[in-house]
């Protein structure tokens, strides 16, 4: 791809998604993600393989739909109250159906099959797109709209999505499939305290793609697509894989990592709210995601493979880029600290 057509492709992704979020019109709102979509699938389908087409056909199959229930739940919106603002939305059949949108827009449970598909089928680097950028404009589709959407719905798809998200990456190999489900249980958590702490949810979206981001970029660093893969990194730069290590431990949400902060935040609202069973559900399922991340870090450090001293052979033949990696990590674990001036 030249240039000049990675930078127009570039310049519309991020214009889609700034339209998005800035209109209060819901066809604004819709053309924006329209762009969005059309923008990402020729970066999912640039390679010339199968896989990568099927992946950009299912991606542009999912999105079309959901763009669909969107311009239909604003048109029946619109018919009840003559309003397109999008932060009105009046009727009950509406509001439904736009929390099922953007459900499959973000790839909650159960409309979530598309998501582990999709990033398993393109690089590494559109991976990181599809699981941070992608995100923004459904995340504040809901911010705007949080007081009309269902909360029981929210709070059904909130809990059923950490569930999908622990039980689905247990027995992956592949380490994109699991950072899928890793992202369907962190959006599991920001949907189920949408409708009561818009802000909370937020700040969850900003931890969650810092921490994604970081260990996406310390798995393109290392070439590591399998497991296999991940248990021969160590040799390659020990410091690098010991920041991997605690980058996976605070996305399973461990004290005194940053991602133990918003899950902390959205349990202690969840139990003022008196939802015992969904937040024992929740936390059931956090256990599941840890499991696997404590299985990735118990496979890159703490057993090493025999090897020869420090090698960077994986390196040898292509120079890896320069990447923001020294300030993603402190962001992505010492955020705990100012957790008081972030909640004010």
């Amino acid at each position: 791809m030249s240039p000049t057509t990675t930078t127009i492709i570039m310049f519309s992704l991020a214009t889609g998604t700034i339209i998005t979020a800035s209109s209060f019109h819901w066809f604004m709102a819709w053309i924006g993600l329209e762009m969005n979509t059309l923008a990402i699938i020729p970066i999912i389908s640039k390679q010339h393989h199968p896989r990568a087409t099927e992946a950009a056909t299912k991606y542009f199959l999912t999105q079309a739909a959901a763009s669909a229930l969107i311009l239909f739940s604003s048109m029946i919106n619109a018919w009840h109250s003559g309003m397109w603002d999008i932060t009105q939305p009046t009727n009950q059949t509406s509001s439904i159906l736009l929390t099922i949108a953007i459900a499959m827009k973000l790839g909650l449970a159960p409309t979530h099959f598309w998501l582990p598909e999709v990033l398993q089928g393109t690089t590494m680097t559109t991976a990181l797109i599809i699981s941070t950028w992608q995100k923004l404009a459904p995340m504040t589709l809901i911010f705007l709209t949080a007081n009309n959407l269902s909360p029981t719905t929210l709070l059904l798809i909130g809990a059923l999505s950490t569930w999908v998200g622990g039980w689905g990456g247990i027995n992956q190999t592949q380490t994109r499939k699991m950072m899928a489900f890793s992202s369907i249980a962190h959006l599991g958590w920001m949907a189920a305290i949408s409708p009561m702490l818009p802000n909370i949810m937020m700040l969850n979206l900003i931890i969650y793609m810092l921490m994604t981001t970081s260990m996406f970029m310390m798995l393109i660093l290392t070439k590591s697509k399998t497991l296999q893969n991940m248990t021969t990194t160590w040799a390659l730069s020990p410091t690098m894989i010991t920041m991997a290590l605690l980058t996976l431990l605070s996305l399973g949400g461990l004290p005194p990592l940053s991602g133990f902060m918003p899950k902390w935040l959205i349990l202690n609202e969840l139990i003022n709210q008196n939802l015992i069973i969904t937040t024992t559900i929740m936390t059931m399922s956090t256990l599941l995601s840890l499991f696997f991340y404590l299985r990735l870090t118990y496979i890159t450090t703490l057993t090493l493979a025999p090897s020869t001293p420090n090698t960077t052979y994986k390196w040898r033949f292509k120079p890896t880029p320069p990447t923001p990696l020294t300030t993603m990590i402190p962001l992505a674990l010492l955020f705990l600290p100012i957790t008081p001036l972030l909640t004010q």
